[in-house]
């Protein structure tokens, strides 16, 4: 018999939560290194950490597999996270990115997916959707990025957005893979100046409206806004832009250390 408890998010910070979907733990974007500046090697960019991790990696523990929508970038894969890498069954993220980590990662291209075991019976479906780090010339250049669907009977369906600056890459999520039921989006405006001037690489407080229109009647989840000082929408403004916008009622807040449920 299949267990259908609702499927659930702990966020630990930034982009990373642990969802419990069909009894199957997913660890989003391991970072958990402490606060600090975090130099990009062989470029002038340094990133700023200003929080710690609210839920520290043994609480996450154990896990089955590691959705990472990237692992070139220091806030979505730091190093405390890659040394938790190993201790996942698979490691699902983008083929660039697997082929340099090697080990139990997976690669997967947009379309791809993979089935994994719900411990009481049935599958846990995931499948890679497009992401686009920054608009479309900056995409190009910073490096491949993948989000996340995931599917299974008696659950509703979840996006994980990854680092997407992208309405019209959401808005084709939907038409190939929608409708879904819950969003979660990485929304913290991020800026990185030295590298991108001033071009957004995910979605902002306005376009994560713009998003959710798309995404339908969709539960929105917004992370990926806290801990670091390249962000330019947090919590606050997420919420001020769903409210004006009439769409409030479908907003998720999860504050990091807390946990909602996705359904």
């Amino acid at each position: 018999m299949i267990d259908e408890a609702p499927p659930t998010l702990q966020l630990v910070g930034g982009p990373t939560s642990l969802i419990v979907y069909g009894g199957v733990r997913l660890l989003t974007d391991p970072t958990f290194d402490p606060p600090g500046e975090y130099p990009r090697p062989g470029t002038a960019v340094v990133l700023r950490k200003l929080a710690g991790p609210a839920v520290p990696a043994a609480r996450v523990r154990p896990f089955d597999a590691v959705l990472l929508s990237h692992d070139h970038h220091s806030d979505n894969l730091d190093e405390a996270g890659r040394e938790l890498l190993p201790e996942a069954g698979r490691v699902l993220t983008t083929i660039a990115g697997a082929e340099r980590l090697a080990g139990n990662a997976t690669g997967l291209a947009p379309g791809d997916a993979v089935e994994l075991d719900r411990p009481a019976g049935g599958k846990v479906r995931v499948t890679a959707v497009p992401a686009e780090h920054g608009p479309p010339d900056v995409a190009a250049k910073n490096g491949p990025v993948i989000g996340f669907v995931l599917r299974s009977d008696g659950l509703p369906t979840v996006y994980v957005s990854g680092d997407n600056a992208s309405v019209d890459v959401v808005r084709a999520m939907v038409a190939e893979h929608g409708p879904v039921d819950v969003a979660v989006l990485f929304v913290g405006g991020a800026q990185v100046p030295a590298a991108w001037g001033d071009a957004y690489l995910t979605l902002t407080a306005d376009t994560a409206v713009e998003a959710a229109k798309a995404l339908n009647e969709a539960t929105i989840v917004p992370i990926h806004q806290d801990g670091w000082a390249h962000f330019t929408s947090n919590a606050a403004d997420v919420r001020r832009a769903f409210s004006a916008a009439g769409v409030a009622d479908r907003l998720r807040p999860v504050a990091p250390g807390g946990e909602v449920a996705l359904g």
